[in-house]
This record gives C-alpha cells, structure tokens and sequence, in this order.
C-alpha cells in the first residue's frame, strides 16, 4: 500500500488475518473487536482508528477479498474482462462470486449482519450491482436490469451459500446461479 507506513501496513494485515481466522473457528457472532485485537496483537484503538467499527473491518476484508475480481471484471482477459458477449461475461462473473462465496461464508455472513441496516449501500456490493445492472441490460434490454442484479445477487446470501455448498459444494453452487440467471434472463415470452 503506497503512502502507508511499514507498521501501519503490518498492522492492517494482522488485524485482517486474526478477523479471517476468529470467523472461520467461531462464527460471525463471537467475533469483537476486543478478541479481533487480541489475536492481532495490536490495540483495540488501532481498529477503530483504521476501520472506524466492526461494519467497517468486514467490509474492508470483503473488499480485500472481491478486489481480485473487481481488478479482472475491469482489465482482465475475457470472458470475466472486457472483451467477451455480455453472456459470457455475466457467467464468469457468476462464478466468480460463486467461487468467492463458497470460500468466504463465515465473512459473507458477517457482513450481511454488519450490513443489515444498509447492504445496497456498501460499497462492494454497489460494484457488483452496477457491473450485474449493465449486463442485464444487454442481454434484456426490456427488463428491469436493476431489479434482477439485486435478485442475482441475493443467491450469495450467506446462509443459502452455506446450505446448497454443503450439499454439492461450489459446484452446485455455480450450477445453481446460473440455472437462475439463465431462468430470469430468458427472452419475455412473445404477446
């Protein structure tokens, strides 16, 4: 991280690793910001100093974790970069998230609590919807694309990850979102 001092820089990554490893042993519920310290070895100050709360510590860490997409949606290699069919892309980008959501349940779940109050405000999940909402768009252009990227991304919800991976993984998983994505993008029946 340019700018940042080597400490600080050290700092973040402890907390970040000590929130990944307090979520996959206990569970979303039991991970605060006093255990997350502790584990880290850095003072409880130090969090609220560079992540201002427990909502802001998961959601740097999802955004951690869904940059590596974000970075291939932008300038990557078709089919998840520029370049691909909008069918193509919209695939891939399932999968992605698929891919990070069967990897990630304990931190998407905690961010789904952390973010209760506002979920379609934050910051990664405004990215993805705007990327969905484009696609949508051109492949049908008659729908609401807004309203079906929100119905999309609702299949990564945390607790319907955990479910459908823990019977058949993240392939089914893949399998299942694209059924749904292939089921809403259908072309609207003639009149």
């Amino acid at each position: 991280m340019p700018g940042v001092r080597a400490d600080a820089a050290r700092n973040r990554e402890a907390i970040l690793r000590a929130t990944e490893e307090l979520l996959t042993a206990h569970g979303p519920d039991r991970v605060s910001l006093d255990a997350v310290a502790a584990a880290a070895g850095v003072g409880k100050g130090t969090i609220f100093r560079r992540f201002g709360s427990r909502t802001g510590l998961f959601q740097e860490l999802l955004a951690e974790r869904a940059a590596r997409i974000g970075e291939a949606v932008a300038t990557g290699p078709p089919p998840l970069g520029p370049g691909a069919p909008p069918h193509d892309r919209l695939s891939a980008f399932l999968d992605a998230l698929a891919v990070l959501a069967a990897g990630n349940i304990a931190l998407i779940a905690a961010h789904e609590q952390a973010c209760a109050s506002d979920k379609h405000a934050d910051p990664t999940y405004r990215r993805w919807h705007d990327h969905l909402t484009a696609l949508v768009r051109e492949l049908r252009p008659d729908a609401d694309a807004e309203f079906l990227a929100h119905v999309l991304l609702g299949s990564f919800d945390g607790d319907l990850v955990r479910r459908t991976t823990s019977r058949g993984g993240t392939a089914r998983l893949r399998t299942a979102v694209r059924d749904l994505a292939s089921a809403l993008l259908a072309p609207a029946p003639g009149p």
